[in-house]
């Protein structure tokens, strides 16, 4: 595959299966409903390590704008492909997202709640505070950035496994700070999914929470950069 084509799958893939174990989770009558917060973060995961390790060998396997970024920040990629990786990383968010709600689609219309629909596709606090919530969002991705760039490549291939690491350090992320913000550490996931519950026609939906939208892109971004420095200094 080509870079362009390898993040859209990568992120579209994992959309597809992270925002799917959320609504297996939230939304009405499915046979996952009410399974709890560890479903989320497994799934979330596990999400991260198919969409890394699909990816992993034609582009890198960045699946984040803030990754993108903060690599060109600090010379590890060039910025003529950032703009080229970040619309191919939005492209397959949106895609993820649309794939989810037509596999959902009949459990979307018939969960009452608005907050529920709209959580299957992006992130909300779940204490609303600006602060706060750039702060979790800030420091979550700091953590996931710096943790990246540390790992050490085996010096043996594991084929697929060599991906492993990166599903378990978001799962350790989602236990540990997933909590306040449900952890997006990850631009094109929530504002590509957002894009999508604006647009799609759901019985009861609400709104997309559009003034909260500008935290889990601005935040995890700065928080990747920051990392990306913290380590150059190391």
């Amino acid at each position: 595959m080509t870079a362009f084509l390898a993040e859209l799958v990568g992120t579209a893939l994992l959309v597809t299966l992270g925002n799917g174990v959320v609504a297996n989770v939230v939304l009405d009558k499915t046979k996952g409903n009410n399974s709890g917060f560890m479903a989320i973060t497994i799934g979330w995961a596990m999400a991260v390590f198919i969409g890394v390790y699909a990816s992993a060998s034609s582009s890198g396997a960045h699946l984040n704008p803030a990754v993108t970024i903060a690599l060109a920040v600090i010379g590890k990629f060039e910025w003529a492909l950032v703009p080229i990786y970040l619309l191919a990383q939005l492209l397959g968010a949106i895609l993820g997202a649309l794939i989810v709600w037509i596999m959902y689609r009949a459990h979307f219309n018939a969960t009452g709640n608005a907050d529920a629909q709209r959580a299957a596709f992006c992130n909300t606090p779940a204490i609303r505070s600006t602060p706060q919530n750039f702060a979790t969002e800030f420091f979550a991705t700091m953590v996931f950035m710096l943790s990246i760039l540390l790992l050490t490549k085996s010096s043996n291939s594991l084929g697929s496994l060599d991906a492993l690491p990166v599903g378990l350090l978001v799962l350790a992320i989602g236990l540990s700070l997933g909590g306040p913000t449900g952890y997006a550490i990850n631009p094109a996931r929530d504002f590509g999914p957002r894009i999508v519950h604006a647009l799609l026609p759901i019985q009861g939906k609400g709104g997309s929470d559009w003034a909260y939208s500008w935290i889990p892109v601005v935040a995890p971004i700065a928080g990747a950069v920051a990392a990306a420095l913290l380590y150059s200094c190391l």
